[in-house]
């Protein structure tokens, strides 16, 4: 078994991720190497894919998600919005669906439905988007409670947070359409994605998902992938047979003693990567820190945490130094504004935030 440190892997991932070299790759080729991007907002989604970009372009994830259809906003891992490439998108959405959440009884408790409920909403959503129909929320669950009678899921239909509608999402039935000013709006992927086949059986979406996370956030156990995927909401047995069942696509790597399995094609590479000297910017939600989680103390101190992982959700745009995380940063009067906690070089933190400062809106 091959034995690498830390550094080393942070190293790899930077180069797999563009982050350390960024490259000429479009925002959905940005999507499909990170295992889709964070949208919870708009403009963070937008500096992902710049930061990335060797000659950035202002509005690209915006055109390729909007004008060409190449991108899919929905919600996928965790239950929070992420741009997914097109042709990979129903991969996702069939595996973020095997934890089948709503079937808890303290979910059903908190939100009022039942799988009953959930399956007659599908229906009757899937009903009020056919034949390309585009529709706000507020349309929508006007629609599906007319059909349905379900007057008393209204509230909880229209709510911003989606709880109800992530499920239909996982099934293949919505996903977002063109915003209407501050409007959203759903869609059916039958009607809005150019090839959408529905979804494909979980042994194949799992194949392609795994290989996908272990090829950016690799390498990983399937504790760490379940964790970005669900937040560990899976059965431990069915997330590691998806490993197993990728055999000898996959081979292991001890990192500093603990062993973890990569996509067998990047096992060279990764044994010839020296660790990283740079410092990068990220923005705000980026994948580089969601893929291994916020709990990870190799990434982010454990003391630290707290400043990267915030109240109501909100991750902050972070400091790379030698791939960990350094400190943190914010926007202000067209500034960078940084804080860091460990001594990073000057004359590329510098470069950075010049870097940065011409990305941002």
């Amino acid at each position: 078994m091959i034995s690498v440190t830390w550094p080393q892997v942070l190293a790899w991932r930077m180069r797999r991720q563009f982050v350390d070299r960024p490259d000429a790759a479009s925002a959905v080729d940005v999507a499909r190497r990170l295992g889709g991007v964070q949208a919870q907002v708009a403009s963070a989604a937008e500096l992902a894919v710049a930061v990335r970009r060797a000659s950035p372009e202002a509005g690209e994830a915006a055109r390729a998600l909007r004008d060409e259809r190449a991108l899919v906003k929905t919600w996928a891992m965790r239950g929070t919005l992420h741009l997914l490439p097109a042709g990979e998108a129903a991969a996702y959405l069939a595996l973020c669906g095997v934890a089948r959440h709503w079937e808890r009884p303290s979910w059903q408790k908190t939100f009022g439905a039942t799988p009953a409920d959930l399956e007659t909403i599908a229906a009757a959503a899937a009903r009020a988007l056919a034949g390309g129909a585009v529709l706000t929320r507020d349309e929508l669950t006007r629609a599906v409670v007319e059909d349905t009678g379900s007057t008393h899921l209204r509230e909880v239909l229209g709510s911003g947070w989606g709880t109800l509608l992530k499920p239909l999402a996982w099934w293949g039935v919505l996903c977002h359409g063109p915003s209407q000013g501050k409007r959203v709006t759903f869609v059916s992927p039958e009607g809005a994605l150019p090839g959408w086949a529905g979804l494909p059986p979980v042994d194949e979406a799992a194949r392609t998902v795994v290989l996908a996370y272990l090829g950016a956030h690799g390498p990983a156990t399937p504790d760490m992938f379940d964790n970005w995927l669900s937040r560990k909401a899976n059965r431990k047995k069915d997330v590691r047979g998806w490993f197993a069942a990728l055999g000898d696509e996959l081979c292991t790597v001890e990192v500093d003693g603990v062993p973890m399995s990569l996509p067998r094609e990047h096992r060279d590479e990764l044994l010839d990567t020296a660790p990283a000297a740079s410092v990068r910017l990220l923005g705000a939600f980026d994948q580089y820190v969601l893929g291994a989680g916020t709990g990870a103390t190799y990434l982010i101190p454990a003391e630290r945490r707290r400043e990267v992982s915030r109240t109501a959700g909100w991750i902050s745009p972070v400091v790379l130094h030698e791939g960990r995380v350094a400190g943190v940063w914010q926007p202000e009067d067209g500034d960078v504004t940084v804080t860091t906690w460990e001594d990073v070089p000057a004359d590329l933190l510098d470069a950075e935030r010049a870097r940065i400062r011409a990305l941002l809106p």
